[in-house]
C-alpha cells in the first residue's frame, strides 16, 4: 500500500504572516507556483504564441486534462469530468438533461438547506421550460422520506454550506434509483475535502466548484460529471460550439460530442484553467483517507476548544465529525461583528445569515497549533466583547 505525503503540505502555499486561515471552504489560499503559471501563460503562450497557442500550448486540451485531475479526487473514470463555465452554468445543465430523462415526471426533489444558487437555477430552469414543473424543499432530515415516484430529479448539495451538515450519498442515491429519480449531487464543500468515489455512488450527474477546497482561484472554473453509460444519450440544453462533436467544421447544426465534452458550452476561461491546473499539483501523492481522517481531527479540536472557552456561542454543525463535512459553524445573534473582529485580529472565517459564523479546515495547510491558536483569538473576542466597536457592525458587500 502506498502511503500518502504527510499533511500538511504549508511549504506549497502562500499564507499571509500573522493570519490563521480558517475560510478555505469560501475560497482556498493561493498556492504556490500559481503566480508564475499565470504569468507564463500571459507571456510565452498568449504572449509569445498568440492564437498558435491553441495548438502548441495544448490550450484546447487543458479543459480535459484538467477535468481528468478532478476525477481523481471524486471518484470518476478519465473522461467523464469537463471544466469550464460557472457551477451556476453546470446545475442548469445538469438538471434540464435529468428532467429530459424522466418526461413524465414534474417534482424536482432538494432541500431548504442547499446552496441559494442551485434553488435559483431550478426556479429559473421551471419557469423556462413552463411545463408544470415543481420545486420541492423539504429539510434536510426529511429528504429520505420525500423522495416518492413522483419525483423526476433529486438534486443535493453534499455538505450543507452553512452548518456542514453531511448527507448520506449512497442511501439518498440508492431511494432515489429505486423510485425511478435522477440523481444530481453539488459537491461545491466536498470536492477536496472527502474521500468522495461519485462512480461507485451511481449517480448520474455531480457538478462542483474548484475555488475553495481544490484552491483554483475568484471565479476558477467550475466541473460536471456525467456517468459513462449515459453520457452518449444525454441532450444539452446548452448546445455551445465547444460541445459539438467537430467545432471547427462550422456546421450550422449541433452535433453533440460523443462524450462528456458535449457539456462544454463556450471558450474555456484559459488563464483561470492553467492556475487550476497548478493548484492542483498541490494534491499530488495525498490519500484522501488521510486528509479526511486530519480533517476530522482539527474540527473535532476546534469543538472542543471553542466549546471550552465560548460559552456566548452555540454549535450549530453536527457533534459527530462523520456526519459534517471539513467546516465548524457556530451561531451567534452578532455573528457578524463577530467574525469582523475576529479578522481584524487575523483569524479569517466568514458568516451566513441569519447568525452563522463559520470555519473551514483545511489540512493541506492547516495544523493543530493554527486551531488552538485561532480558538485563544475567538476566547478573547468574546470574552472582551470586542465585537461592540461599532466599525464591525457595518455590513460589507461580501460577507
Amino acid at each position: 500500500m502506498t502511503m500518502g505525503v504527510s499533511l500538511p503540505r504549508k511549504e506549497l502555499f502562500d499564507v499571509p504572516e500573522g493570519v490563521i486561515y480558517l475560510d478555505g471552504n469560501s475560497l482556498g489560499v493561493l498556492p504556490k507556483g500559481a503566480a508564475a503559471r499565470a504569468q507564463k501563460t500571459i507571456t510565452e503562450e498568449w504572449g509569445a504564441q498568440l492564437i498558435r497557442a491553441w495548438n502548441s500550448a495544448g490550450w484546447m486540451a487543458l479543459p480535459q486534462v484538467v477535468g481528468d485531475r478532478i476525477g481523481e479526487l471524486i471518484g470518476a473514470p478519465a473522461g467523464s469530468v469537463a471544466t469550464g463555465d460557472t457551477l451556476s452554468i453546470k446545475v442548469y445543465q445538469a438538471l434540464a438533461a435529468a428532467l429530459k430523462m424522466r418526461p413524465e415526471r414534474k417534482v424536482i426533489l432538494s432541500d431548504n438547506g442547499n446552496f441559494p444558487s442551485d434553488l435559483y437555477m431550478a426556479q429559473g430552469l421551471i419557469s423556462t421550460l413552463d411545463q408544470a414543473h415543481s420545486l420541492m424543499i423539504p429539510a434536510p432530515e426529511d429528504v429520505l422520506e420525500s423522495i416518492t415516484e413522483e419525483v423526476a430529479v433529486v438534486m443535493l448539495t453534499q455538505v450543507d454550506y452553512r452548518t456542514g451538515r453531511m448527507h448520506d450519498m449512497a442511501a439518498i442515491t440508492k431511494r432515489a434509483h429505486e423510485m425511478g429519480a435522477v440523481m444530481i449531487w453539488d459537491l461545491a464543500h466536498s470536492a477536496g475535502a472527502l474521500e468522495v468515489d461519485i462512480a461507485a455512488s451511481g449517480a448520474e450527474f455531480a457538478v462542483g466548484c474548484t475555488y475553495k477546497y481544490l484552491n483554483g482561484g475568484p471565479g476558477a472554473p467550475a466541473f460536471i460529471y456525467v456517468r459513462p453509460d449515459i453520457v452518449d444519450s444525454i441532450a444539452p440544453a446548452l448546445s455551445g460550439w465547444l460541445g459539438h462533436d467537430e467545432p471547427f467544421a462550422m456546421e450550422v447544426n449541433y452535433r453533440p460530442a460523443l462524450a462528456t465534452e458535449r457539456m462544454r458550452v463556450g471558450t474555456p476561461p484559459i488563464l483561470q484553467l492553467a492556475v487550476l491546473q497548478e493548484a492542483l499539483k498541490a494534491w499530488d501523492g495525498v490519500d484522501m483517507a488521510e486528509l479526511r481522517a486530519a480533517s476530522e481531527r482539527l474540527s473535532d479540536l476546534f469543538v472542543a476548544e471553542v466549546e471550552a472557552r465560548c460559552p456566548q456561542l452555540t454549535l450549530a454543525s453536527p457533534r459527530d465529525a462523520d456526519a459534517r463535512g471539513s467546516q465548524v459553524s457556530f451561531a451567534f445573534e452578532h455573528g457578524y461583528a463577530a467574525i469582523q473582529a475576529l479578522t481584524a485580529r487575523g483569524v479569517i472565517g466568514d458568516f451566513r445569515a441569519p447568525n452563522i459564523m463559520r470555519f473551514g479546515f483545511t489540512p493541506l495547510y492547516l495544523d493543530a497549533a493554527d486551531v488552538v491558536g485561532a480558538a485563544e483569538i475567538i476566547e478573547d473576542v468574546m470574552a472582551n466583547e470586542l465585537w461592540r466597536d461599532p466599525k464591525y457592525s457595518v455590513r460589507s458587500r461580501v460577507t
